[in-house]
């Protein structure tokens, strides 16, 4: 036998004795469940792994995630949300409002689930108390759903001889009635009269709009709900066309070119979901971890958007506004 084939067989012997070298574990996983799509999602995406990576996570590198996203179809949800519950996920988080939150919580009672909302979790079920949530559930609320009456406040100041208000309601969301009720406390309050319009698809964007001049009301007041939030531009070129005065929950509306907007600060909330997520991964349990609450809300006013609408924005408003668009 030649030497060079000597020492090959002598090293492949030796190889069969070494140790097999540890493989690495594999990575946690998130599921995260959202109501849209990845694009309009973005800003609230960043902010959520920004949160994470405060925890500890950086996607990729110790943790990765798999989304599901409904594209703006609530009726998706719970079929996604079991899917994930199916999966071999550490956690699911339940992003972007109660519709997603109670989709995942009827998915699953063993898995852990992280939610971000604008609504109150325990008048909508989906804990027992914000101190104690109990079960497998926790997360963060801000207060979009709550100061739904206030964007009716904000509109009657603006428009004070204004003898009624349309208000926007999407029937498929679970926080639509409360709002509903709360909303025609605070007419009765002002005097007002309210006429309720619903929309829960794109295409009835553009009858909501027009309807404003055969009801004679002052302007459109929008619930707080995550498909009108994600559909802001689109919202704010039908107020530009109708040349409509309306209010919404999110920044995104008054920055697109609408009058107004008045709700929780999203960046906060999903960001504070990303920490949580990571202090599950980190071992701690969500019955130890209380509900969160956001409670900065924003008011943003574009002065560009007055003036073209030819309505005045009191300096009371204007003084208190969180940013004034010029």
């Amino acid at each position: 036998m030649r030497r060079r084939d000597l020492l090959t067989l002598i090293s492949g012997a030796a190889a069969l004795t070494l140790p097999v070298r540890a493989q690495s574990p594999p990575l946690p996983v998130i599921g995260y469940l959202a109501p849209e799509s990845p694009e309009p999602f973005a800003s609230r995406l960043k902010a959520f792994h920004d949160g994470l990576a405060e925890s500890g996570f950086v996607e990729g590198r110790n943790v990765a995630i798999e989304y599901r996203w409904a594209e703006g179809q609530y009726n998706r949800l719970p079929a996604l949300a079991a899917d994930l519950a199916n999966r071999k996920v550490a956690v699911i988080v339940a992003s972007g409002g109660a519709p997603a939150a109670l989709a995942a919580k009827s998915a699953t009672a063993t898995k852990t689930i992280v939610f971000e909302m604008g609504g109150d979790p325990v008048a909508l079920g989906v804990v027992d108390s914000l101190s104690r949530p109990g079960g497998n559930l926790t997360g963060v609320s801000s207060l979009s759903v709550e100061v739904s009456r206030k964007r009716l406040e904000f509109m009657h100041e603006v428009l004070p001889a204004a003898a009624g208000f349309a208000v926007v309601a999407n029937p498929t969301s679970p926080t639509a009635d409360t709002q509903l009720r709360n909303l025609h406390m605070a007419a009765a309050a002002l005097g007002l009269q309210l006429h309720v319009l619903s929309a829960s698809t794109e295409p009835e964007f553009d009858a909501v709009f027009s309807s404003v001049s055969q009801l004679q009301v002052g302007g459109l007041v929008f619930t707080s709900d995550p498909y009108f939030a994600f559909r802001s531009q689109r919202l704010a070129a039908l107020a530009v066309r109708y040349a409509v005065p309306a209010i919404t929950q999110t920044r995104d509306f008054p920055i697109a070119g609408g009058l107004m907007s008045y709700g929780g600060d999203f960046t906060q909330s999903h960001r504070r979901a990303g920490v949580y997520a990571g202090r599950i991964l980190n071992g701690e349990k969500p019955a130890d971890l209380p509900v969160q609450l956001v409670t900065k809300v924003e008011l943003f006013v574009n002065l560009k958007a007055a003036s073209t609408l030819g309505v005045t924005v009191p300096p009371s408003l204007i003084s208190g506004a969180d940013v004034v668009i010029e």
